[in-house]
């Protein structure tokens, strides 16, 4: 129903809305955090400009790649291209990118809280910033597993150690052939461990997660519950922001708070119970903690 609705922008002062989300942390009995790109962008994870200039600047001038989000779907002639490319994708944003402020000071607001993190961001920054691994959901993936491209089985495979080694042995934009990963089980290629089609395998340990996140929500149904939503587009809006929606209009205790420069909004249905905050996600969650 809520795309059918108009939505509303908020007109209170920054200052206003920092210290009502202040009060809001403060007293909710459990938060649920929705984390889309935008809060991993405000970690400095640019996935274009300068950042990807820095590390692939030989494929853009080669494949007229511009960023990193389309070189993911470009359509290489060869596997050891393909890997030669997600192998660097890979060890940059997931193993080598340290650990984001915005995630930490995160942590810091709600780590004496009743929480838990639904995400569809795959570069494993929620991990490393030291949230507890059985109160997060990475409902799209993770950049250190793969799958076989079939799929024939519902296993996924740490990649940590194979895609080191594509790094330091590609040349001239290409892995050895010898480091091409092939399904133990079928040996079709195998494939990011990422939901672009309906091949996406959700394994044992997706599935315990889907459901300890179901849980906590059942749990907490009609209490307090703080509703914070942080960088998320209009991507994949179902998957966390129309659900958020959803369930503040159904329980007239919870509030919904959304930040993202540039795209904050609310029904109108919930506007008397939403906190809008439009400005850098990093700076209001440094704000937030003085």
């Amino acid at each position: 129903m809520f795309l059918r609705m108009q939505t509303t922008k908020s007109t209170e002062k920054y200052s206003d809305k920092i210290q009502q989300l202040k009060n809001e942390l403060e007293r909710a009995d459990a938060v649920v955090i929705g984390a889309g790109a935008g809060l991993s962008a405000s970690a400095g994870m640019s996935y274009s400009g300068e950042r990807f200039e820095k590390y692939f600047s030989d494929f853009e001038e080669k494949y007229g790649i511009h960023d990193m989000y389309s070189g993911g779907f470009y359509p290489f002639d060869t596997l050891e291209e393909y890997w030669a490319w997600w192998s660097r994708h890979i060890l940059i944003n997931r193993y080598e990118a340290g650990v984001g402020k915005p995630y930490s000071d995160l942590l810091q607001l709600v780590k004496d809280k009743d929480y838990f993190v639904l995400t569809t961001n795959v570069d494993h920054q929620f991990q490393l910033a030291g949230f507890d691994k059985k109160r997060l959901f990475y409902t799209q993936g993770d950049y250190g597993l793969w799958q076989c491209s079939k799929p024939c089985h519902n296993k996924n495979y740490d990649n940590e150690e194979t895609v080191r080694r594509m790094v330091d042995e590609q040349k001239d934009m290409k892995i050895p052939s010898e480091l091409i990963p092939y399904c133990p089980i079928c040996g079709a290629p195998i494939t990011m461990n990422l939901r672009c089609d309906d091949t996406f395998v959700e394994d044992e340990g997706w599935h315990r997660a889907a459901e300890r996140y179901s849980e906590f929500i059942r749990r907490h149904r009609n209490l307090h519950i703080l509703f914070l939503e942080l960088g998320v587009g209009m991507n994949t809006p179902v998957i966390i922001k129309y659900p958020f929606w959803k369930m503040t209009a159904e329980n007239t205790k919870a509030v919904y708070a959304c930040m993202n420069y540039g795209e904050v909004y609310a029904p109108d249905e919930i506007k008397s119970r939403s906190i809008l905050i439009n400005e850098d996600i990093g700076k209001a969650l440094t704000q937030l903690l003085v």
